[in-house]
């Protein structure tokens, strides 16, 4: 936990950007009336101060980042790059709404509250309210989401044809080609065991005791949500989800938490994919509300899970003994509704995009422990997973694919290969764009990086 905090502090101070006037060249910070700082270089209009330069070092260094080149040189460098993209931003009339802004900003805080445990334990933490942590993040972010939108820009007419693939496939030397590693293709059946009405029940006048409780006034919703709730992401803090639009919820949720009108009631019991929720209204934003919830989830017996395993071993030996087929088992049995539809083949949100090819370390454990020793075309004997909705479920899989790890060819890695060319021409064109920028740019340095090995040339004047 210590290096966590530590890494965060460091984040979280670099984030909070110090925004100066260029012809600055000294300024007593805050933090520290005793230490005096200064403007190192200016680029354009914008300054980079020694601080700014601190704190990324700090940064890089608790990430573990490595630089190629010395630090000293290339920290300030980057900073001075930055500043290239967010000033052609400008004269190109860029923009951030400030509703992006504020999603961006909140989803930064929610991800700093579940690290540190809670937002009461954030704010002693960094000794700031989490109103003062939006404030100091908002010009940060919106920068942040400048440079790479200046970047997509840059880079939005690049494109690559066969040809071009074919060009490169032909000229890399066969041993300095990609090395693809071994990649399945699954297909999945999960059947979830039968939840017995005494324990639907149960969970119901759990919550409507909740219910009463925070209404009654003899406790808070978020002191419950703390002890009881089943959501981990939220229970930490208060259950609390932060400022979410509706397409971020499950549509049952949804409909409920975005008719809530009066923070001092609590919703009816909401039944979602999940579980079953109840629901307090925090603010509403725009299109975006805060609520917290309790999540409670019925609990599946031992002999229900039996039952069912007992079911799914003899569809097993049926399938493996092509009695019936995979697919058309998965339209009329398999609960799992992100892969039913698609005959049961399981999909990848990779770097690359969606696809339906897994390396070994992608797919969920416990599959990856069943398709290991399969043969392709193999069902595998049932064994009992947790889905991603966090519900306890019976599953058997199918061994689709097999690709075993080899150097990239053209014939099985196209798009791969595609990807690399495109990918490898968008950067040569961002760094000729960074090149002839430098040029057309007012700069001015330190007299202490004058002697630098800079990444780009035509820094020093």
């Amino acid at each position: 936990m210590k290096k966590i905090l530590n890494i965060f502090l460091c984040a979280g101070v670099a984030l909070a950007a110090h925004a100066q006037e260029a012809d600055s060249t000294a300024v007593t910070t805050v933090a520290n009336p005793n230490y005096i700082d200064e403007v190192v270089w200016v680029v354009g209009d914008e300054a980079i101060l020694r601080s700014d330069i601190e704190m990324s070092r700090m940064q890089a260094e608790q990430e573990g980042v490595t630089w190629n080149g010395d630090p000293d040189c290339r920290i300030p460098e980057q900073l001075a790059v930055q500043k290239l993209f967010l000033e052609q931003a400008a004269m190109d009339s860029l923009e951030v709404t400030e509703s992006e802004i504020m999603q961006g900003v909140d989803q930064q805080i929610n991800a700093w509250i579940q690290m540190v445990g809670s937002k009461e334990k954030l704010e002693e933490y960094r000794k700031q309210s989490v109103a003062q942590m939006r404030s100091d993040l908002h010009d940060e972010f919106k920068n942040r989401e400048l440079i790479q939108r200046m970047r997509r820009k840059l880079v939005e007419d690049v494109k690559v044809t066969p040809a071009d693939v074919r060009d490169y496939y032909r000229d890399m030397p066969q041993d300095s080609l990609p090395w693809v590693p071994t990649t399945v293709e699954v297909q999945i059946i999960t059947m979830q065991p039968r939840i017995p009405i005494d324990e639907v029940n149960r969970v119901k006048d759990k919550l409507r005791d909740f219910t009463e409780r925070v209404q009654s006034g003899r406790t808070s919703f978020s002191t419950l949500a703390r002890l009881y709730s089943e959501d981990t992401g939220s229970a930490a803090q208060g259950g609390e989800l932060g400022y979410t639009g509706r397409g971020m919820l499950d549509p049952s949720f949804a409909a409920v938490a975005f008719n809530l009108s009066d923070p001092k009631k609590i919703s009816k019991i909401v039944e979602s994919e999940y579980g079953f929720h109840i629901i307090q209204l925090i603010d509403k934003r725009g299109d975006k509300i805060n609520c917290r919830h309790i999540l409670m989830k019925p609990k599946v017996s031992q002999s229900d899970i039996d039952s069912t395993m007992v079911h799914m071993r003899v569809l097993t030996e049926d399938l493996n003994n092509k009695k019936f087929q995979f697919e058309d088992v998965v339209s009329l049995l398999s609960d799992d509704k992100d892969t039913k539809n698609n005959r049961g083949l399981m999909s990848n949100n990779s770097e690359n995009g969606r696809t339906s090819k897994f390396e070994m370390k992608d797919l969920p454990t416990e599959v990856a422990r069943r398709v290991e020793n399969l043969i392709v075309g193999e069902v595998s004997q049932p064994f009992t997973m947790v889905n991603a909705r966090g519900k306890t479920v019976c599953a058997i899989v199918k061994l689709k694919n097999r690709t075993e790890a080899h150097r990239a060819n053209m014939q099985e890695d196209f798009q791969m290969l595609s990807d690399k060319v495109l990918n490898k021409r968008r950067e040569d064109k961002v760094r000729e764009w960074v090149k002839n920028k430098i040029k057309s740019t007012y700069v001015k340095m330190d007299e202490r990086y004058q002697n630098c090995d800079f990444e780009y040339e035509g820094w020093v004047r």
